[in-house]
Order: structure tokens, then C-alpha cells, then sequence
């Protein structure tokens, strides 16, 4: 049990602030079951390196669909580690990346000098897409107002919407995505809702906005799944779960060769998600996404417990910065310090309480499940626990 009376996982550092988390009888979670039941055992070939015949057919493939074409594959460039060391990756094995960047209005400065270096020091060409300031302004305050867990959707949603424009621009078949097991194999639902729910997006900003999205990147389920993956026939490849990744190992590679400079915590290359998830979840909701962070670390052995532990006993992140962070956050969405407190204390809202098509993307999973299992492969076991 955590000090406030929280069930606490005894493998990992998942508790009960996820409402969606069930025990076995030794007290190791569920999302610690899921992962030995899916992810464990790509994570750990990975680092065995026996998937590297697959890596390198797979490099193959993209190297043989960009033939002619000044660019074999689209990268989407954060500045963050796991996008800057894949990149990284890619040119390693001879690819031709076109870096794409979503400059959203909340870049670090940290963030944007890892980009400029990474262009750089690999001799990459750079697509950046400059929001419309007014627009994504108006979504991001529709998406506070909403009082939803998941307020960094405008930014999330925008970035693969990019990817595939570009990737369709130039005749691209692959995109590259820094997404992989060994890191990020942990994230509750209850913690916020799908950021790639066009219907859930516009249903918010209808609510809420004022400003019409005219230029805003938009990429909906149709649009993704059917035109861009089947008709035009672009892959989205999660390259990482092909290879060894060790996060500590990946910082020292990158700063080293790439002058990639620490920003902090995960994802807080950018300063809106870093006040999102340092503050504005914890407060609001309870839910402290560091636990999730640590806990895929954990399960793929690149943290012990008790490290993780001594982590959480400490702050999101450092108080006077946090302070800044507010004001500066507040006068860039044109709202008083006490407005945005005024929005971090208001009642929180389900997503359920916007239109949204969680079915059909619950239907999606379900379908290519099923069309990857091997003929005659038994169903795998449920991890879901039983109706009362």
C-alpha cells in the first residue's frame, strides 16, 4: 500500500489512482500481466538482437520503396530522446529520413536546438508545420474548458496527421514512429482518452472553440486507415521494438554525437506537456504519469523498483519552474494566472461525456488481432477482470 492508502503493484509502481488496474493473488498488477503475456518477449529478443535478420529485411523494403525518390521514409522530429535516437538509427542503416516536425507553439528551447542540431549533424532535410497560432489557441482552451484528462491531444493528434501529408507529398511508403515496448509499454485508458479521435477533437472544440480550424492538421479514422494505409499504401513502423533500446544508453549516444541537451522528464521537451503531466493531472485528477513512465522501465529491467520509488518521492518537477510554467502557459492561452487556476480546479469531466468512436477503434484492434493470430493459434487468455 502507497502512504495514502493506495494498493501498489509488487512488481512495478502502477496503483490503484488507475481506476482500470486489477490484482492477481500475489498482488502484481495487471498492466505487469499484460506485458508478460504481449510485450515481453519482443522487448527481450530485441535486446538479444534476434530480431535483427527482421530489422534488416525490414530496412530492406524501405530502402527498395524509395528507390529514385529523394527520401525513403518520414521521421516525426520532437527533439525528444526516443524520436532524436531513432533518427539517428535510421541514417545509421544507410536510410534517406525526411524529418517532419509539428511546432505546436510549446517548444522548449531545449527542444528546438536538438532539432537544429539533429538536421545538422545528419544532414537531413527539415519539414516543419507552424500552427496557426489562433487556431490551436482556441482548441487547446477548448480542451481545457472541456475539463478532460487528455489536454495534450491538439499537439498529439496534429503530429501524425503531418507525417502522413508529407509522407504522401513525396511518395514516401514508410514512417518511422519513436513508439516502442521498452520505454512506453505502460498507460492506463483511464489517464486520457485516444488522441487520434477526429470525432472526439471536433466535438470539444464544437463545445467549446470559437475560432473555425481552417489550417489545423486533421486526420480522421477514414481518412488514416483506408485512404492513407490501403490506398496509398504507407506503413507506420515502430523501428525501435526491432532493435536494443536502453534509454540511459540511448541519451549517452545522442549527446555525444547529436549535442542533444537534457530537457528532464519524458515528454517534457515540450513545455505545455510538461506542466500537463506535472501538474495538471496530478492535481486535477490524481493521476501522476510518471508511475506509468517507471513502469515500463522497470518491466523491461532498465529500473529497479526501489529507483523508482526514490523518484516518486520526489516533486513532477521543480516548484519555481512549475510557477513559471503557469503564468507563462496562462498568458499564451490569453488567461489570468487565477483563470487557469480557476480551470485546474474545476469538477474533472469523462471523455465519454463527448461524442467519440472509441467503438470503432476498439473495433479496429479487435480486427487485426485476429487477422495477425496464425491459423489454428488459440485465443490468448483474458486479462480483463470478471463482471461482478
Amino acid at each position: 500500500m502507497t502512504a495514502d492508502g493506495l494498493q501498489l503493484c509488487t512488481r512495478c509502481v502502477m496503483d490503484t489512482s488507475d481506476p482500470g488496474i486489477f490484482f492477481d493473488d500475489k498482488g502484481l498488477c495487471s498492466h505487469c500481466q499484460r506485458y508478460d503475456s504481449s510485450s515481453r518477449a519482443v522487448v527481450e529478443s530485441a535486446n538479444r538482437g534476434d530480431r535483427a535478420g527482421e530489422l534488416a529485411r525490414l530496412v530492406a523494403t524501405i530502402k527498395d520503396s524509395g528507390r529514385g525518390k529523394p527520401y525513403d521514409c518520414v521521421v516525426g522530429v520532437s527533439g525528444g530522446v526516443d524520436s532524436s535516437y531513432l533518427i539517428r538509427q535510421a541514417v545509421k542503416f544507410g536510410l534517406r529520413p525526411l524529418a517532419v516536425h509539428f511546432d505546436s507553439g510549446w517548444n522548449s528551447p531545449q527542444a528546438t536546438q536538438n532539432i537544429e542540431n539533429i538536421v545538422q549533424k545528419l544532414g537531413l532535410d527539415l519539414v516543419t508545420d507552424v500552427v496557426n497560432w489562433t487556431e490551436m489557441q482556441d482548441l487547446q482552451l477548448a480542451f481545457f474548458r472541456a475539463s478532460v484528462a487528455n489536454c495534450d491531444t491538439p499537439t498529439d493528434f496534429a503530429f501524425p496527421a503531418i507525417a502522413f501529408r508529407q509522407a504522401a507529398k513525396h511518395g514516401i511508403k514508410f514512417i518511422l514512429s519513436g513508439s516502442n515496448l521498452a520505454t512506453e509499454s505502460i498507460l492506463p485508458k483511464a489517464w486520457g482518452y485516444n488522441s487520434s479521435d477526429a470525432v472526439h477533437l471536433k466535438d470539444i472544440h464544437r463545445r467549446f472553440g470559437t475560432t473555425p480550424l481552417r489550417t489545423y492538421p486533421s486526420l480522421g479514422i477514414f481518412k488514416r486507415e483506408v485512404w492513407y494505409s490501403r490506398v496509398r499504401a504507407i506503413r507506420t513502423v515502430k523501428m525501435l521494438n526491432y532493435m536494443p533500446y536502453v534509454k540511459d544508453d540511448a541519451k549517452a549516444t545522442i549527446t555525444a554525437e547529436l549535442d542533444w541537451q537534457d530537457y528532464g522528464g519524458k515528454h517534457h521537451e515540450s513545455v505545455f506537456t510538461r506542466y500537463f503531466q506535472g501538474y495538471y493531472l496530478p492535481t486535477k485528477f490524481g493521476f501522476d504519469k510518471r508511475r506509468a513512465h517507471l513502469s515500463s522501465l522497470i518491466n523491461s529491467g532498465q529500473m529497479t523498483r526501489v529507483e523508482a520509488l526514490e523518484e516518486l518521492s520526489l516533486p513532477p518537477y521543480d516548484q519555481e519552474l512549475r510557477e513559471q510554467d503557469h503564468l507563462f502557459i496562462a498568458e499564451k492561452l490569453g488567461l489570468t494566472a487565477a483563470e487557469l487556476d480557476a480551470i485546474v480546479a474545476a469538477e474533472p469531466v469523462s471523455y465519454r461525456e463527448y461524442r467519440n468512436q472509441e467503438w470503432l477503434f476498439n473495433a479496429l484492434i479487435g480486427l487485426r488481432t485476429v487477422l495477425r493470430r496464425p491459423r489454428n493459434a488459440a485465443a490468448p487468455p483474458s486479462t480483463a477482470p470478471r463482471p461482478a
